[in-house]
C-alpha cells in the first residue's frame, strides 16, 4: 500500500452535526476520513483507485444508502459498506446484510461503536487489497516477461518498475526513442492495474491537425462548430475510470496543454460548445522522445504540465544499448511472422546473427520486427548491400555484444548452471566466470 493509497473512511451523512461527529471520532483515532452529504457526491470519490471503506446513512436525499450500496457493489463487490440505520429499521438492516453490507450501526451510536466497526472493515479491506495486488503481481510478472522480451539488466529493471507502479494512480511519463515500445509499456501499465476492466485509450498527439485536436481529446456538443452534427465523447471522457495514453505529447498545442492541466488538477472537463462540467477519473500516461524539461525552458512546452506528468518517469533503452536481447527478440518476432504467414520459421545462421548484432538499429525494436518479417518471407535481412546508413559499431564492440548474447542464451538454456554452460561453450569455467562478471550476467 503506497502513501497515496492509505486506507480511508468515506462518511455519507446528510445531517451536518452527525457527519462532523463521525469525522471527529475517526480523526481522534488517526483514521483518514472524508465526509460528504449525499450518495451522488460519494460516487465521485469511489473510483478504481479508492482504497478504503464507505459508511453511509440509509436515509439520504436523492439516492438512498441502500441504492448507493448496490451501485458500489456493482463497481467492486469486495468493497466493505457499513450502513447507519435509524431506530426501528431492523428490517432494513437485515435486508442490507443480505444484500452484502459489511455491517450496520444503529442510531444513536457511541464513537467507540463507530470506530470499532470502521477498524474491522478497514482491516478486511487491507487484506483484500493486499491479496488482489499479490495475485496481479504473480500473474503480471510472468505475462510481462512474455510481452517485454529481454534479459538485459535494463529490461529487467524496466519490468520491475512497471510492476511497482502499475497498480497506483500515479501519472507516468515514458521517455524513449522512436520504436522502443512506448505504447506497449503504457498498455502493460494499464493491464496490470485495477483500472484494467475499463478502457485503455491511446492518442498520438502528433497525428492530429490542430483544428481537430481539441474536439478529439475533450469532445464536443452537437452544433458546437460547423460540421458537428451530434455530440462526440472525447478521448479523456472515453478513458473515464481507465487509462489515457498520449503519445508524442510534446506536439500538443500550448493552448490545449493549459486545458489538459486543468483537467488533471480538477478531474473535470468541458466539451466544446458546453458550459457543463463533466467529472472524469482517468490515469494519464504520456510518452515523448524529447526532453520536456528543456522544451519547457525554451517555452515550447508548459513546465507546470511537465511537472504534473513527471510523477514517475520510465526510461526505455534503445536497442543498441541492449544488444544481448537482439537474438531473443528476433526469434520471437520471427516465430510470430511465420505463424501469421503460414510458413515454417527459417533458422538464422551465424552470419545473419552477426549482422543483426553489428547493426546500429536506428529504428530500434520496431525496425528489428520489420527485419524479422522480411527474413520470414525469405527476403534479405537488410535492404540493399549495406546494413544501414549509420556507421556500425567497431569490430571489438560487435564481438563483445555477440559474445555476451551467446553466453546469456546458453546460460538460459542451462538454467544458469555455469558448469553445464562452460561445457556447452567449450570454455574453461574460470574464463566463463570472468566473462559473466564482466558482462553483468
Amino acid at each position: 500500500m503506497t502513501e497515496e493509497e492509505l486506507l480511508s473512511v468515506l462518511i455519507v451523512e446528510d445531517d451536518p452535526t452527525v457527519r462532523l461527529g463521525c469525522e471527529q471520532a475517526l480523526q481522534l483515532e488517526d483514521i483518514p476520513v472524508i465526509g460528504v452529504d449525499s450518495a451522488e457526491a460519494a460516487l465521485k470519490h469511489v473510483g478504481p483507485d479508492f482504497a478504503g471503506i464507505v459508511i453511509s446513512d440509509i436515509h439520504l436525499p436523492g439516492m438512498d444508502g441502500m441504492a448507493l450500496m448496490r451501485r458500489l457493489k456493482e463497481q467492486e463487490r469486495a468493497l466493505p459498506v457499513v450502513l447507519i440505520t435509524g431506530h426501528g429499521d431492523v428490517t432494513l438492516a437485515v435486508q442490507a446484510m443480505k444484500d452484502g453490507a459489511y455491517d450496520f450501526v444503529e442510531k444513536p451510536f457511541s464513537p467507540e461503536r463507530l470506530v470499532d466497526v470502521a477498524r474491522r472493515a478497514l482491516e478486511q479491506r487491507r487484506l483484500t487489497l493486499e491479496v488482489a495486488a499479490l495475485q496481479r503481481q504473480l500473474h503480471g510478472r510472468t505475462a510481462l516477461e512474455q510481452r517485454l522480451i529481454g534479459r538485459s539488466p535494463a529490461i529487467q529493471q524496466l519490468r520491475q518498475l512497471i510492476m511497482n507502479v502499475a497498480d497506483t494512480s500515479a501519472n507516468v511519463l515514458i521517455h524513449g526513442e522512436t520504436g522502443t515500445g512506448k505504447e506497449l509499456v503504457a498498455s502493460c501499465l494499464h493491464e496490470y492495474s485495477r483500472r484494467n476492466a475499463h478502457n485503455f485509450v491511446a492518442l498520438n498527439c502528433g497525428g492530429l491537425p490542430e483544428n481537430l485536436f481539441e474536439s478529439e481529446i475533450f469532445g464536443h456538443e452537437a452544433n458546437a462548430f460547423t460540421g458537428a452534427g451530434k455530440r462526440r465523447i472525447g478521448k479523456i471522457e472515453h478513458a473515464n475510470k481507465g487509462t489515457l495514453f498520449l503519445d508524442e505529447v510534446e506536439t500538443m498545442p500550448i493552448n490545449l496543454q493549459i486545458k489538459l492541466l486543468r483537467v488533471l488538477q480538477e478531474h473535470k472537463l468541458e466539451r466544446l460548445g458546453s458550459n457543463q462540467l463533466v467529472d472524469v477519473d482517468c490515469r494519464l500516461i504520456a510518452a515523448t522522445k524529447e526532453d520536456l524539461e528543456q522544451l519547457g525552458q525554451q517555452g515550447r512546452f508548459r513546465s507546470d504540465l511537465y511537472y504534473r506528468l513527471n510523477v514517475v518517469t520510465l526510461e526505455l533503452p534503445p536497442l543498441r544499448e541492449r544488444r544481448e536481447d537482439i537474438p531473443l527478440l528476433f526469434e520471437s518476432f520471427l516465430q510470430q511472422a511465420a505463424l501469421r504467414y503460414g510458413r515454417e520459421a527459417p533458422e538464422a545462421d551465424r552470419q545473419t546473427l552477426s549482422r543483426l548484432m553489428a547493426h546500429d538499429w536506428p529504428g530500434n525494436v520496431r525496425e528489428l520486427r520489420n527485419v524479422a518479417e522480411r527474413f520470414a518471407l525469405g527476403l534479405p535481412v537488410f535492404k540493399g548491400a549495406a546494413s544501414g546508413d549509420t556507421p556500425p559499431p567497431s569490430l571489438a564492440e560487435a564481438v563483445e555484444a555477440f559474445e555476451k548474447a551467446m553466453i546469456a542464451e546458453v546460460m538460459r538454456r542451462h538454467d544458469g548452471n555455469l558448469s553445464q554452460t562452460s561445457v556447452a561453450l567449450n570454455m574453461p569455467k574460470t574464463t566463463l566466470y570472468d566473462k559473466v562478471k564482466k558482462y553483468g550476467l
